[in-house]
């Protein structure tokens, strides 16, 4: 036990991977809430120095390939956030570890199968505890999920829901481009009510985004919104849409990681996303933009976080976020969060 758990909280959130890009805007946005943190690395020494001197937070080693080391690093936490991707590799090891202590699983995956390997594997096991399981509680995932929700509003099944993603740029971390190496799976849409692996090459179209954004072409790219939307909405088609620019980016090997441009160490980036809804005619459109797609992770997962530290046990499993939350006020939530964070509704 380090000096810093002498000071310890029957609710702390513990985050893993607390020292990787991600991971250190979520640590930032714990404490900002005024949360007691558990910051677990693999090599805890590498971890800020700054969180080695905080009242406010514990620091504990784990590996993955160590379930005890997890098991300890977790111990008397609340809910665990897991920001250390490959997810494909850390989430099945991390999520065992936090039901075994007792803990909410929360994840920031953009991997599809990861998510759908998370959901499968623990939905039934977090529900006969009174747990929650929620991976691709991120930017890539959550929001969608939340947004998608908002759009269909009272509606049981849509005909379509569609996402569009636009980016200014995506300049991608280290753990980015390590992650979508070791994601090499074909990727999932839902097309005639069923999930398929989507259309190769893939779709692209104009994107009437709202202002400032307006028309910009995309590309069909799925990401593990499908997986979570599909978990709890009914359409018959299901897609997702990516600015074309910023798959260019990301598939530049030229491309240089974010660089920071404040003293929270967020970058300038820019997105607006989109939920379409249609049926019979009808169209509902949701959106929201804000900046930094890696920052913005954080106040979206923690806030999904702070919730869990008061949840129920009657509600238990696998959740996505649209089916556990009420999508416009947590996303309202957001806005007081996040300065630069705004709902657009049309």
């Amino acid at each position: 036990m380090t000096s810093n758990e002498a000071n310890g909280s029957s609710k702390r959130v513990a985050v893993y991977g607390a020292g990787g890009h991600t991971g250190r805007f979520v640590v930032a946005e714990l404490l900002r809430r005024g949360l007691d943190v558990v910051a677990v690395a693999r090599d805890a020494a590498k971890l800020d120095p700054l969180l080695q001197s905080s009242d406010r937070v514990a620091v504990r080693a784990a590996t993955v390939d160590d379930g005890g080391s997890l098991d300890r690093a977790f111990d008397g936490v609340t809910v665990v956030i897991n920001c250390a991707g490959p997810f494909l590799d850390t989430a099945g090891p991390v999520a065992s570890a936090a039901l075994r202590v007792g803990a909410h699983y929360l994840d920031v995956t953009a991997e599809q199968p990861s998510a759908r390997a998370t959901i499968d594997t623990f939905g039934a096991i977090a529900g006969e505890a009174g747990l929650v399981v929620m991976p691709a509680m991120g930017f890539y995932g959550g929001l969608g999920d939340l947004l998608a929700t908002a759009a269909m509003g009272d509606w049981d099944a849509a005909d379509e829901i569609r996402i569009g993603i636009a980016l200014d740029s995506w300049h991608p971390t280290a753990g980015t481009r390590i992650t979508g190496e070791r994601n090499q799976a074909r990727r999932q849409v839902v097309s005639q009510g069923s999930l398929v692996p989507v259309t190769l090459p893939p779709r692209e179209m104009d994107w009437e985004f709202p202002a400032p954004v307006l028309v910009r072409p995309v590309v069909e790219v799925p990401f593990s919104e499908i997986v979570t939307i599909s978990s709890h909405l009914r359409a018959a088609e299901l897609h997702n849409y990516l600015s074309r620019n910023a798959l260019e980016d990301v598939r530049s090997d030229a491309t240089p990681a974010p660089k920071p441009t404040d003293e929270t160490g967020r970058s300038a980036q820019r997105f607006l996303v989109e939920a379409v809804a249609s049926k019979g005619g009808i169209v509902r459109r949701v959106a929201v933009r804000g900046r930094d797609i890696y920052a913005f992770s954080a106040p979206l997962v923690c806030e999904a976080a702070a919730r869990l530290l008061d949840h129920r046990a009657e509600t238990g499993g696998a959740m996505a976020p649209g089916a556990m939350f009420e999508p416009i006020e947590f996303l309202a939530a957001l806005e007081s969060a996040d300065s630069d964070f705004r709902i657009i509704q049309r």
